[in-house]
């Protein structure tokens, strides 16, 4: 079922238009939390994120130096877990080019009117074969206030230094439960670039990581091992440096957040990590460094299980069982 576009707009794609058309780069993250109080103060306070606006149980938040108007959406919820992923196409046109694609394909799909989330425009909303929520629009807002205004005008707003102070959004990571057949389809619908994967000795896909701009990855594919469904696994900030990183785990501890793991180095990417849980349960993490990625013939590229342990943590620790195994749950 297909429900109309909320203007009634009729756009006339050409055949270069449908060439072009495609998917940007991830812009936002919206999750759910059962403790909208006490998660905005985490995200706020120690993360050092900063409110862009906020609506009746509804946060939007951003990192410093994040254009656009939100990056990260807190909606209070009775169970915390994914409510969707923003993913900005580029090009107006590009939205219509995968309504038609949507169609053809007898994908369920629905038009989210401009506006109905603070900033954004008209939005197509549908789902991934394992049940990722995900949203494509073209419109964003970008963030301007003048009582933060930067005298940089390459910054969008001044640097505070408060909480961890992540420069960016970076990337999420999502529990499924047929990784490779998931991986195929961000691939081949989406156009998001497969780059690195684990698979193990029965040639059981564990992990893929995916990206549509030069960083290790925008979204990651984790197996299930539970084979329960999908699960979000975590959303990820971006730092400036390994000293930030440990600045960050510092600031957590003297507020009580569970560290989940790290800090550690993934050897798939070379990002320098740290995972800990919000305190309505979902997982985030903040990384800095990271291979970037400009060859246009990239393949990606396998790491056996065998071999796997380093691209886990190339300096030695073994990730908890939390981590293999705990998710939180995905919006249908």
């Amino acid at each position: 079922m297909a429900l109309s576009s909320p203007n009634q707009k009729e756009v006339e794609l050409t055949e270069l238009d449908l060439k072009l058309s495609n998917v940007a780069h991830i812009g936002h993250a919206s999750i759910n939390v059962t403790n909208l109080e006490r998660s905005t103060w985490f995200f706020t306070e120690v993360l050092g994120l900063h409110v862009s606006a906020e609506e009746k149980d509804k946060v939007y938040l951003r990192a410093w130096q994040d254009w656009d108007h939100h990056t990260l959406i807190l909606n209070k919820a009775e169970k915390s877990g994914l409510d969707h992923f923003g993913w900005r196409v580029n090009s107006e046109k590009s939205l219509y080019a995968f309504e038609k694609t949507l169609k053809e394909s007898g994908t369920d799909y629905k038009w989210i009117e401009g506006g109905t989330e603070r900033g954004q425009g008209d939005a197509i909303k549908f789902y991934s074969p394992a049940g990722i929520p995900v949203e494509l629009y073209w419109e964003m807002e970008k963030y301007s206030n003048p009582l933060t205004a930067s005298k940089l005008p390459s910054h969008p707003m001044k640097y505070t230094g408060k909480g961890a102070a992540p420069r960016r959004f970076d990337h999420v990571n999502v529990m499924v439960d047929d990784v490779a057949h998931e991986q195929e389809w961000w691939t081949n619908f989406l156009g998001i670039h497969h780059r690195y994967y684990i698979q193990n000795e029965m040639d059981v896909r564990l992990g893929s990581w995916l990206s549509k701009t030069n960083i290790a990855h925008e979204i990651a594919l984790m197996r299930n091992s539970k084979q329960s469904g999908a699960l979000l696994h975590h959303v990820a900030y971006f730092l400036d440096s390994p000293d930030e990183l440990l600045r960050a785990l510092n600031i957590m501890a003297e507020n009580d957040i569970k560290i989940e793991w790290g800090p550690g180095k993934h050897g798939t990417s070379g990002a320098q990590f740290l995972y800990a849980f919000e305190p309505s349960g979902n997982r985030v993490e903040l990384w800095t460094g990271g291979m970037l990625i400009f060859a246009p013939d990239w393949q990606p590229i396998e790491w056996q299980s065998g071999t796997g342990q380093f691209g886990l943590d190339m300096w030695g620790s073994t990730p908890p069982e939390t981590y293999l195994t705990y998710g939180t749950e995905i919006k249908k």
